[in-house]
């Protein structure tokens, strides 16, 4: 039935006589099979050197076919099911799911779904039976794909307050290459956008004809204008994830710049922006959930007083009032006076993440309360100090910028609205030394981590130890492809907003785990790959691939496990080797599969990857995607592995 049906669909392309090397390849696509150009140049160029020609026959074409969709593996599930080895019953289908894909509840509704949707043969496809084309087709599908279908939708509880969650965040946004040089782009928002970033970084700065502009200050990059960037963001703010945006301003404007600011938020984002606390609320103590602000783009900066004396406020048209007092700059918002160092004004973060931490200030301490015993300013500290704009600061709602003190100081003082950015540095040495403390931290407020200054060439850290303890915002550049910028995308398919489970609580700690906290054992078997990239030193479709294994988490999960290489194999490589991780904390891991050829003893050149949640994994026989270092799919290249944890 197989063979008359093969016949039937490729006949009229041989109508005219055989085909060349382009014909072959044009009836691959028209079957619809995906397939590597350099595996089927060899594969077609070894068929037509048996009889010294550029053209192939019918005969020839179905060798082609069965080299590439044939596989071996599949061949043996497929006896091992079928009666006859020819055909699958709908009951052996059911079988076959529920004993090796653990599709428990498979009924005969289910595989009467799969045959209509797989099964090309019509006279198969009418007596509910599968051939073994059908077969093919859905072991290929994204059904038996290793990411979890379901986890490819909104699966997670997005109803709890917004600190409860990861939140995709990016840093120096506008940049698309180093810090120094580099050019400043609007397509560095666009792109983060359609990635599904929620949390991108406005560096504001004074520029010409009153208008605020977009740059990395004090270096030779490039400027845009700020009202540019905002005109951006309504575009594609909701295009990827309808959840809340923020925007993260690393405010440096005069106040009449900032006014401007104020004016193209409000403008231009029209009802888009949140400029007062849903219902009317001023008094709270938890923030609002992902739910409740979607399609509302949240303003980060710093603000002058409460929520509530905002709400009252009738508008200050001319900014605050700023008085300098020396050391400080002392802000009167009319309603009451408050103290704001320069460096909290100027940014939330510090420009040397290895300074020390700054200290807390007296709660009573307000103009005039000048302590005398303080030394004279030194000439360097006697510059004109940065303004807070009313307008500006009155957009602030559940993101305010609040300099980090300590840990002590946040429990005592911050409210659930304002939130702290910390350098890598220093953040990593909290969670080295103080990390249950730094948890207790996370889950009240929204912690952003950003880079330390010496990364420039805009290179990213890896986030896993800051959300090992809960930081929500864990900043990258978008833009630059590799494998964290791989990893950390798959933890927030598709909202941009990813939960943090029950697991981070007050008595978590990533470096302290009970012996007999129990644990997941993952067996993974590494069975075949299937049209790997070629090497790029060969001249065919050759390469010696091996797959690296590696699960990042808490540290105690931590692992990496090589299999053998597959010597001048990049078509069908087989390995069938077993490996075995066990997870304690399998909420906070990730997977990763990275496709290498070996070069040398030690030299290996990348082929492709694949990463993904641990908790995102599909059991049993499941076929794994590859992606090229800028995240994006090789058609044709997969891995074949059985999956199973208990």
């Amino acid at each position: 039935i197989s063979l008359t049906w093969f016949w039937s669909v490729i006949q009229n392309d041989f109508k005219t006589g055989n085909i060349d090397l382009e014909g072959c390849m044009r009836l691959l696509e028209k079957m619809q099979i995906p397939f590597d150009e350099a595996h089927v140049t060899h594969i077609f160029k070894k068929t037509v050197d048996k009889h010294s020609g550029h053209i192939i026959s019918m005969e020839d074409f179905k060798a082609i076919y069965r080299a590439i969709v044939h596989r071996s593996e599949f061949q043996e599930l497929f006896r091992a099911y079928s009666p006859d080895g020819k055909i699958l019953p709908d009951s052996q289908l059911i079988k076959f799911l529920v004993k090796e894909q653990f599709y428990t509840e498979a009924t005969e509704t289910t595989a009467f779904e799969l045959i209509s949707k797989y099964e090309p043969i019509d006279e198969v496809r009418k007596k509910k039976q599968m051939s073994f084309e059908g077969f093919v087709r859905y072991m290929n599908s994204d059904e038996c794909s290793i990411f979890k279908s379901q986890h490819k939708t909104i699966y997670q509880d997005m109803n709890q307050p917004l600190c409860d969650y990861f939140i995709s965040s990016s840093h120096n946004t506008y940049l698309i290459a180093d810090q120094l040089m580099g050019p400043s782009h609007l397509w560095g928002y666009t792109s983060a956008l359609l990635k599904g970033c929620r949390c991108l970084e406005i560096d504001c700065w004074d520029g010409s004809n009153n208008e605020p502009v977009v740059y990395h200050g004090h270096t030779l990059t490039s400027k845009i204008p700020f009202r540019s960037v905002i005109h951006v963001i309504d575009k594609y703010a909701f295009m990827s994830s309808a959840y809340p945006l923020v925007l993260s301003l690393e405010n440096h404007c005069s106040p009449k710049q900032q006014e401007v600011m104020a004016d193209c938020l409000k403008s231009i984002l029209g009802d888009k922006l949140l400029s007062s606390p849903l219902g009317g609320e001023t008094e709270m103590t938890r923030l609002p959930s992902p739910e409740a602000l979607k399609f509302k783009v949240l303003i980060k900066n710093k603000k002058v007083g409460t929520i509530e004396e905002g709400m009252l406020r009738t508008g200050d048209e001319t900014g605050a009032e700023v008085t300098d007092t020396g050391a400080e700059t002392v802000v009167e918002t009319g309603a009451e006076t408050e103290d704001i160092s320069e460096s909290e004004l100027l940014s939330d973060e510090e420009t040397d993440d290895t300074t020390p931490i700054y200290r807390s200030k007296s709660p009573s301490k307000r103009k005039g309360d000048r302590r005398t015993s303080s030394p004279p300013p030194s000439k360097k500290s006697k510059v004109k100090k940065p303004k807070i704009a009313i307008a500006l600061s009155d957009l602030v709602v559940y993101t305010k910028s609040s300099k980090f003190v300590s840990f002590e100081h946040s429990l005592e003082n911050q409210k659930c609205y304002e939130n702290n950015s910390i350098g890598e540095a220093k953040a990593r040495k909290f969670v080295k030394h103080s990390a249950k403390e730094f948890i207790s931290h996370t889950t009240r407020f929204i912690t952003r981590i950003y880079p330390k200054g010496s990364r420039m060439t805009s290179s990213n850290y890896n986030p896993q130890e800051f959300w090992n303890v809960g930081c929500q915002m864990d900043t990258r550049g978008f833009l630059l492809p590799g494998v964290l910028f791989c990893y950390v995308s798959y933890i927030f398919s598709p909202t941009g907003i990813n939960f943090i489970l029950c697991y981070i609580n007050f008595s978590f700690s990533p470096h302290i785990l009970a012996i007999f906290h129990p644990y997941t054992t993952l067996i993974f078997q590494l069975i075949s790959g299937h049209q790997l990239p070629p090497s790029s030193l060969s001249k065919t479709n050759k390469a010696d691939p091996l797959v690296q294994i590696e699960i990042y988490g808490v540290p105690e999960d931590q692992a990496k496990k090589k299999s053998s290489v597959v010597k001048s194999n990049a078509l069908c490589p087989k390995w069938n080797e077993t490996f075995s991780f066990n997870i304690q904390v399998p909420e906070l891991a990730m997977i990763r599969f990275c496709v290498e050829d070996e070069v040398s003893l030690v030299n290996n050149e990348f082929l492709g990857q694949y990463t993904l949640p641990v908790l995102s994994l599909n059991t049993g026989y499941r076929n794994i995607p590859l992606l090229t270092r800028e995240g994006i799919k090789i058609e044709s290249a997969s891995l074949f592995a059985h999956i199973w944890y208990y």
